[in-house]
């Protein structure tokens, strides 16, 4: 997979990944600005300012305006906000391109936030935070890093709280987007079938005015723990949520590989070894899996299921047991290679489209300011033996990097605890 990237005379960052067979084109606009450059004050606002920039603009100025637009050429758009960076896209045909970056470039760089508009996405937003604390399944991986990180950035909820999301002033808004929204912060990716001239000529012309300043830096992860912890939140459900996992490495680390690898055969897929133990054999849950999170400075394995209420310590008991078992043995050849074809085929599948596509070269940028292909990570997967696994293995599941997030309904801490080790 081939793509080019430069630097826009005012610093500005452009990826272009050209794709003649793609039936379509995407453009993505990434900031490196998340919740993790937020303050208690504004917990939330990182959020809440991807959501006010589809409000309107000063050449669209309503919602209606730029939803309308996007729909009129049959665009499929929308925003993400995460830790450590915030993204808008937009995908259509070929040859709305021109349109598709003069319109992601208008709401990225042009927002009013009409305060009529901001008071009734407050509304929104909570709403918002009542849905997914609503859904054990998803609020778990909240209850999670809550319980990872604590009272710092990375542990508070990306979309913030009720209060905080209330009390935001439009003032809040524009001073934060002065201080983080920035071409040198800024990288526009523009994957899929289109003209490069065009897009280099586009790319200039709409971001000419984005001003380089010196940008404002977040405060490092702190990390601190002596032993296994578990913080468990009473829910009235049917099922238990629970998510049991390590702290693992950042994003740069040499050993992510391999720990890709490891992950891929504790949880990943219906042949992995936490499906067979937890469904197949065991019966205790519909879903399983094992997965990786990685961050500038941060990252960590987990393993979240949904199960029988009843059978929690069993569960935690069967994980533990895999734990200890890629500890303690050397994986199997047949099992490694099967791994490692797994997660290649699954890295290739991934980038069918032009948005999945962007979105792979912009997170690699965002977070390492450097870039690797599919191939290239395809090569660094192959080399990863069963030793290095094991090492991993070694490294990550020791108690005092156990941690254990439960949602259920008359959950036993006291229990858990007795159980919660290696």
């Amino acid at each position: 997979m081939r793509y080019k990237k430069q630097i826009l005379p005012n610093g500005l960052r452009l990826i272009t990944v050209p794709h003649k067979d793609n039936p379509a084109v995407t453009v993505l606009i990434m900031v490196e600005a998340g919740s993790k450059y937020e303050n208690k004050k504004i917990s939330g606002l990182s959020h809440f300012l991807e959501h006010m920039c589809f409000k309107g603009t000063i050449k669209r100025p309503k919602a209606i305006d730029i939803s309308r637009e996007l729909d009129s050429i049959g665009s499929q758009y929308n925003a993400f906000t995460a830790q450590e960076f915030t993204g808008y896209y937009a995908k259509a045909h070929p040859k709305h391109l021109r349109k598709l970056i003069d319109i992601i470039s208008d709401l990225y760089l042009n927002p009013t936030f009409p305060t009529e508009e901001m008071e009734k996405e407050k509304g929104v937003i909570v709403e918002e935070i009542n849905m997914y604390e609503d859904t054990p399944q998803r609020h778990i991986y909240d209850l999670f890093m809550s319980l990872l990180y604590g009272d710092q950035p990375a542990g508070w909820n990306i979309a913030g709280t009720r209060e905080t999301v209330r009390s935001m002033k439009r003032e809040d808004f524009v001073n934060y987007r002065k201080k983080h929204y920035l071409a040198n912060t800024t990288t526009l990716i523009v994957a899929g079938n289109f003209d490069q001239k065009e897009v280099e000529r586009e790319a200039k012309r709409a971001f000419a005015d984005l001003s380089h300043r010196n940008r404002q830096s977040k405060p490092k992860v702190v990390e601190k723990q002596g032993s296994p912890q578990i913080l468990i939140k009473q829910k009235q459900t049917d099922q238990t949520h629970l998510i049991l996992g390590a702290r693992a490495y950042p994003i740069k680390s040499p050993k992510i590989p391999a720990l890709k690898v490891l992950n891929t055969i504790l949880g990943s897929g219906m042949s992995s070894r936490l499906f067979q133990k937890l469904r197949e054999e065991m019966g205790v849950g519909y879903y399983v899996k094992s997965f990786t999170d990685e961050y500038t400075d941060h990252g960590y394995l987990g393993v979240a299921c949904g199960v029988d209420k009843k059978r929690v310590e069993e569960v935690v008991n069967a994980i533990l047991e895999e734990f200890r078992r890629l500890e303690n043995e050397v994986v199997p050849a047949n099992e490694l290679q099967k791994a490692k074809d797994y997660l290649i085929g699954n890295l290739f599948l991934g980038l069918e489209t032009s948005d999945a596509t962007a979105e792979f070269f912009g997170y690699q940028e965002v977070l390492k300011h450097s870039l690797e292909t599919p191939q290239d990570m395809a090569k660094e997967i192959k080399k990863v033996s069963a030793r290095d696994i094991q090492k991993i293995a070694k490294e990550i599941f020791q108690n005092h990097k156990l941690n254990l997030a439960v949602i259920g309904q008359d959950i036993n801490k006291n229990s858990l605890q007795k159980i919660f080790k290696l």
